[in-house]
């Protein structure tokens, strides 16, 4: 009975830290594709995430009406491409609370948007990720964008 038993906590144990591995994983290709991001790395960010990924980003126009913006991801790789190299752009990420199951991956991280050293905005991202060929690619991400009720 003991023997059944260490087996048992032995499996649960050994099932716990590869999840662990796992969400580390998840977190190591965030951090890598913000670190492309703020390099303007434009060949990095597209290997980080699938063919058929989907951008999008939740706000409140003047009106105070809620706005969600789907945007196409070469257009975001321009975009990003195209920002001056004398201009600094920084998305702090403050936190991640990751969840696996399989092959799929869920992270949210809030974060801080900072340009030029100046505070621009905060929000959360929301990745859903999948693991192909033992790599987490990217296949969503839905953003929030406000100026109000930021960290201090």
């Amino acid at each position: 009975m003991k023997h059944l038993l260490l087996m048992s906590m032995l499996c649960i144990g050994l099932n716990l830290n590869a999840q662990k591995t796992e969400a580390e994983n998840v977190k190591a290709t965030i951090i890598e594709f913000f670190d492309a991001f703020h390099k303007q790395d434009t060949t990095a960010l597209k290997s980080m995430v699938t063919d058929k990924v989907i951008l999008q980003s939740i706000s409140t126009n003047k009106e105070g009406n809620t706005v969600l913006k789907e945007d196409d991801f070469n257009k975001f790789i321009r975009s990003i491409a195209s920002i001056p190299k004398d201009r600094t752009f920084e998305e702090k990420l403050l936190d991640f609370s990751i969840q696996v199951d399989g092959k799929m991956a869920n992270a949210w991280t809030p974060y801080e948007f900072w340009y030029n050293g100046s505070f621009s905005h905060c929000g959360v991202n929301s990745f859903q990720l999948i693991n192909e060929d033992d790599k987490w690619k990217i296949i969503y991400l839905v953003d929030t964008r406000r100026r109000k009720g930021c960290q201090d």
